[in-house]
């Protein structure tokens, strides 16, 4: 009897595969997604950096609000667009210098623009600084909440402004100044362009490559998850 149960006890059998039906492409398939892919490619190329690097100024903007770090180049160009429009003022902004403030005597971006617009001709009463305290972190939008701060204590009673940036830095920037003065305030935005690579061909150069990932990145960060980062 019990050689009859042994008997009649069966293992489990393993299966290591088996067969299954699947959905896959064509050949016609595989070309008409290769070709997608690759206009998508295209597309980004040639279409991202203008959409970074973006200029939609107001014609009548009473302040040219101009980000502090950017290069000497870049401030002339703020300079011929404060004297082309019809600005009051010109408002610098930025946060600490990390080197040469003990050989400049200036401790920070904004007084340093500031500076550097009355040297180049400008009326001393023309330009305004406001630094940004020391952050780690968020400078972009601890400048923007600084001059928010700024402007609701003076005696500055504007309507709309103009924002002046460097390149793919722009979009960003343009986003975080919206969202702290609109809808009191109307912000337009004025993009300069870039000496450090060609904009047209920003593939063909190391700078223009990490530029763009690097400010691709924030913003995307900045626009769906933390426009303050």
């Amino acid at each position: 009897m019990q050689t009859k149960n042994r008997q009649c006890q069966k293992f489990p059998t393993i299966k290591i595969i088996k067969r299954q039906e699947m959905w896959t492409l064509t050949a016609q398939g595989w070309a008409i997604a290769i070709a997608l892919i690759a206009y998508l490619i295209f597309f980004i190329l040639t279409h991202v950096h203008s959409f970074l690097a973006v200029t939609s100024p107001i014609e009548s903007a009473e302040v040219l609000v101009v980000e502090g770090w950017l290069p000497d180049y870049a401030i002339e160009k703020a300079l011929t667009e404060f004297q082309n429009g019809s600005y009051r003022q010109i408002i610098t902004t930025g946060g600490t210098l990390g080197k040469g403030s003990y050989l400049t005597g200036y401790k920070n971006f904004a007084e340093v623009s500031a500076a550097t617009f009355v040297k180049l001709g400008l009326e001393e009463e023309k330009v305004v600084a406001v630094p940004t305290p020391f952050v780690v972190k968020d400078r972009s939008y601890a400048s923007a909440a600084e001059f928010h701060r700024w402007l609701s204590s003076s005696n500055l009673q504007i309507e709309s402004i103009n924002l002046f940036s460097l390149d793919v830095h722009t979009r960003r920037s343009w986003l975080i100044f919206k969202k702290l003065l609109n809808p009191d305030i109307k912000v337009g935005v004025i993009a300069a362009k870039t000496q450090d690579y060609d904009p047209e061909k920003w593939w063909g150069s190391s700078a223009g490559v990490r530029t763009m990932i690097d400010e691709g990145i924030a913003y995307i960060y900045a626009r769906f998850l933390d426009w303050k980062a």
